[in-house]
């Protein structure tokens, strides 16, 4: 039954995050840590999810020509590089200071969701700003567990980016770093593999549905408060649950 549990509750998570483009292992971790997966392997387990959830959507967006590959890679390459360097780091530091990290990540994410410019003054096709970007998530992902889209995209989002297509890009670049993270980790900590499967299915299926919602049916404008309100609850709680 807890199995079930663990279905339903990434389904639904990754549904709403795939929609905003920013991967739900930022809200599954969390979740899956309250209802008593430990850290580590929640973390390993919500990097796969990022995988599964966001590589069908990328599949998707490609095979549509809605993003432009080759002005992507330099992202890709250089998260690829700095996720297992992040995943090694996490795992030689204490995990209550892992989570304190994750928490205030969370109500930063929430926050530059909250907070929008109108113009912006970089590109995508800027090499140097793709390695940055490529090496803060790749680092992130491992350190922590996600797969660096919720940070990403609401940057993006505040320095003036279009939402819609901030999400179908960033979406493409994630279970590239993710999917490197997960390896590292597997190397790293005792994996649950049912708990791996059945939660990498719910995930996928969730991608897929949030990816058709968020091109065909719905602005990520819609789910965008919807979504920083819920990581604002969720970095409170875990700061709470930190502190008592």
């Amino acid at each position: 039954m807890e199995y079930l549990l663990y279905f339903g509750v990434t389904l639904v998570i990754s549904t709403l995050f795939s929609i905003g483009g920013t991967g739900s292992a930022v809200a599954l971790i969390p979740v899956l840590s309250f209802l008593g997966v430990g850290f580590d392997l929640a973390k390993a387990v919500g990097l796969f999810a990022n995988t599964a959830s966001t590589i069908g959507a990328s599949v998707m967006n490609a095979l549509r020509k809605s993003i432009d590959v080759k002005h992507v890679l330099p992202f890709v390459l250089m998260s690829v590089v700095c996720s297992p360097l992040g995943a090694y780091v996490s795992t030689r530091i204490d995990v209550h200071w892992v989570k304190i990290l994750f928490a205030l990540f969370l109500l930063f994410s929430a926050t530059m969701m909250f907070i929008q410019k109108k113009k912006g003054a970089f590109t995508y096709t800027k090499m140097w700003f793709m390695v940055c970007m490529g090496g803060i998530v790749g680092f992130l992902s491992g350190l922590l567990g996600i797969g660096g889209g919720a940070m990403i995209i609401p940057l993006l989002i505040y320095l003036g980016y279009d939402a819609k297509q901030t999400a179908i890009t960033v979406s493409f670049m994630i279970p590239f770093s993710t999917l490197s993270a997960f390896i590292t980790y597997v190397y790293l900590i005792e994996i649950d593999w049912i708990l791996l499967g059945v939660v990498a299915i719910a995930a996928a299926l969730g991608g897929v549905l949030g990816n058709y919602i968020m091109i065909f049916k719905l602005s990520v404008e819609q789910t965008r408060k919807f979504i920083a309100l819920s990581l604002y609850l969720l970095g409170f709680k875990m700061l709470y649950t930190l502190m008592v």
